[in-house]
């Protein structure tokens, strides 16, 4: 009842036919694939992707049977230099034309900060900084829009532009376009300082809002350690109420994209027993 996979970077920055066969190991039935992180040979500059070369990348990972749900091409939409976030808009939109050559709908990315890594700045809950990111994503909207792609955005709790339920769903009713969808990531949606209130609650409350919108999940952990969050765990790992969230998903996802984030190779075995065995049990 749903579909898991890997975030291709985890496994290094290798050539393509090293790098499917290192997935194809684990049998993943999808992928997200950062093109900058994942592949050694990717074209750098702007304007040297082409149909060809990500058809060639398609081919490949579906000669071992791996799709690419999720085209990884993290920015930051409010980069405090416009030149630079101009520069970066232009690869993204580079990646909203080719996706479907990739035999991928979206093109994923976080929604930034301040400062120019995406690290913690105080005005980046501003309402200058959302305006900022409303005006990236309306530009990327029209190419999606143009193109039949999705522009597929992730939250980070106490960071980055939308860094909660509330401003995520905020941003989806500011853009009324099916081509602007969510990936779902409840580890980076808990606040720092944890929950107030039951996690299947919580898993609840983003359901409520915006499930009709989330197009992939990401699987990750957390624990808390002397009142804060610690997280980039690999999933089964922490505290993460997979039961109550698979419950959720299979309800109302069924076979969604569950792409497995900070995975550690060797461990991957005893990742996919843990998971399998939780999907088990609801099925």
């Amino acid at each position: 009842m749903l579909q898991f996979g890997l975030r291709a970077h985890d496994f290094g920055k290798l050539p393509p036919e090293q790098l499917a066969d290192a997935l194809a190991v684990y049998k993943p039935a999808t992928i997200q694939l950062a093109l900058a992180k994942a592949l050694a040979e990717t074209p750098s500059k702007t304007g040297t992707l082409s149909p060809g070369y990500a058809r060639r990348i398609k081919k490949i990972f579906d000669q071992r049977n791996i799709s690419i749900a999720v085209l990884g091409c993290y920015i930051n939409p409010v980069h405090p230099d416009p030149d630079l976030r101009d520069k970066a808009l232009r690869r993204f939109e580079e990646h909203l034309r080719l996706c479907r050559d990739f035999g991928c709908a979206m093109v994923g990315t976080e929604t930034g900060s301040c400062n120019p890594d995406c690290s913690y700045h105080p005005d980046t809950a501003s309402e200058t900084t959302f305006n900022t990111l409303c005006d990236s994503i309306e530009r990327l909207l029209k190419t999606a829009e143009s193109y039949g792609s999705i522009v597929a955005v992730e939250a980070v709790a106490g960071k980055h532009t939308i860094d909660s339920i509330e401003k995520m769903k905020r941003l989806l009713d500011t853009f009324d376009s099916p081509n602007l969808q969510v990936i779902y990531d409840p580890v980076n949606l808990i606040p720092k300082t944890g929950l107030t209130e039951p996690q299947d609650v919580f898993f609840q409350k983003a359901f409520n809002e915006f499930g009709d919108r989330i197009v992939a999940v990401h699987a990750k952990d957390f624990v808390m350690q002397n009142g804060f969050k610690k997280d980039g765990l690999p999933a089964g790992t922490g505290q993460l109420d997979y039961t109550a969230l698979f419950k959720l998903l299979i309800e109302h996802k069924p076979y969604i994209d569950v792409l497995l984030e900070n995975s550690i190779p060797e461990k991957l075995t005893e990742t996919f027993a843990f998971l399998d065995k939780i999907l088990l049990s609801l099925t």
